[in-house]
């Protein structure tokens, strides 16, 4: 004997949601500026402490006041050996000016 399907049986389909009624327009992010903030904050450059000091006048306190490579390299330092007679500490990092142009690196 072969076994009928209940129509009960059968799953419903799921229910859609349709957004084409949805008249608002969606605002688009700054994508270049949420990147280039980022930038700012893991270097701590002149633009991102201006930020952090207009945001600290405006009362803000969930800022950072630590840029990200300061909170990476006190978060490693220091660095030491087995026998703990070495250790190695990271402190005051810099950029200095490229050595040589991009024109003289291609």
């Amino acid at each position: 004997m072969a076994a009928s399907r209940n129509a009960s049986a059968v799953p419903a389909a799921p229910r859609r949601i349709s957004f084409s009624r949805i008249h608002e327009p969606l605002e688009v992010p700054d994508l270049l500026a949420l990147q280039t903030e980022s930038y700012d904050w893991l270097v701590g450059n002149e633009r991102w402490k201006t930020r952090v000091e207009a945001a600290r006048r405006d009362g803000r306190r969930n800022i950072r006041t630590q840029s990200g490579l300061d909170e990476i390299l006190e978060e490693i330092s220091p660095i030491e050996d087995f026998s703990a007679t070495m250790s190695l500490s990271f402190r005051d990092h810099r950029f200095e000016p490229p050595k040589y142009s991009v024109d003289e690196c291609k």
